[in-house]
């Protein structure tokens, strides 16, 4: 049986993009003429015009709610805070800065009414961007096809329509070090792709520099693999192994008289072993920081005030 929608929820986080935000909202309503729908933008904790011109928006557009974080938590927290306000049968994801294109929601929306609970948008061609940016993404899926426990599509990002049921399960997870589109593979249920061809950015500059997107991945890998501490544990297994290997051919050397001690060859070993153990202890403090992080039980963000919100508009 075909789904009726009767409300659709288009979350979008945004963090200084004052060069965009009139262009963002213009094609949204432009592509979903017709469609009812709700825009939630999310400022991030923006320190140029952004907060204002979403406000004169909201006052503008009643469709539009604005919520307001009270400093910038990273887009990954900002994004989910969007989710989290979305009151749609169905939510769409996506950057303000129009890479992901409006104009693909109601393809979209055609396989959520057909009963598919998840729509992914897979990148088919990426303009704008570098090609140290091309290929260390390309290094990224291959790293987590590899490593991870869940199979994420290649090219695929945020940009993608939940269900409210697959919604409802992705927002019951709080953990901090948030990678969405693992985590929305992760729920399961129905998964459909659809392709697309991803222009470049509209205005502004990207705010995901080399040190986010380093850390960014980190998140993405520790989410959902444990491997790499597998790994440390078996690099560390076959040292042990080759020591064991290596005494006994010691010994016979230095009982037939050809050993040759050589000062090189012990302090490359010394360097080698304290350096692979080095590696494993920051790769256990790794996880063991992202523990922490969870225990202390803190809030994924705080909302400074919330517009067009259901009753009366909020300041908290």
């Amino acid at each position: 049986m075909e789904r009726t929608l009767r409300l659709l929820s288009v979350v979008a986080p945004m963090y200084d993009e004052e060069g965009l935000v009139e262009a963002f909202y213009a094609r949204v309503c432009s592509a979903l003429d017709g469609v009812p729908f709700e825009l939630v933008l999310v400022d991030d904790g923006s320190s140029d015009a952004t907060p204002r011109m979403l406000a004169a928006l909201a006052a503008r557009d009643r469709r539009v709610r604005v919520i307001e974080l009270s400093r910038n938590f990273g887009h990954q927290t900002a994004l989910t805070a969007g989710l989290d306000h979305a009151r749609g049968e169905a939510v769409v994801m996506l950057d303000a800065d129009l890479q992901d294109p409006p104009e693909l929601i109601p393809a979209m929306l055609e396989h959520w009414r057909r009963g598919t609970d998840v729509v992914y948008a897979v990148r088919r061609r990426r303009d704008g961007e570098t090609r140290f940016k091309l290929t260390t993404a390309r290094w990224f899926y291959k790293l987590f096809s590899a490593l991870g426990d869940v199979a994420l599509e290649p090219d695929s990002g945020d940009f993608r329509l939940l269900d409210r049921a697959p919604l409802d399960a992705l927002l019951s997870m709080r953990e901090r070090n948030r990678f969405l589109r693992g985590m929305t593979v992760w729920v399961g249920y129905t998964q459909t792709a659809v392709p697309y061809e991803r222009d470049a950015r509209y205005a502004g500059e990207t705010k995901y520099t080399l040190r986010k997107m380093l850390s960014f991945s980190l998140d993405a890998i520790s989410s959902f693999s444990h491997r790499p501490l597998q790994l440390a544990t078996l690099i560390g297994f076959l040292c042990a192994m080759l020591a064991f290997v290596l005494i006994p051919i010691i010994v016979a050397l230095r009982i037939a008289g050809s050993y040759l001690p050589g000062f090189g060859t012990i302090t490359i070993v010394v360097l080698l072993l304290g350096g692979i153990q080095l590696m494993a202890i920051g790769l256990i403090g790794e996880y063991v920081g992202r523990i922490y992080d969870e225990v202390k039980g803190r809030p994924l963000y705080l909302v400074r005030a919330r517009l067009n919100e259901p009753g009366a508009d909020a300041r908290d």
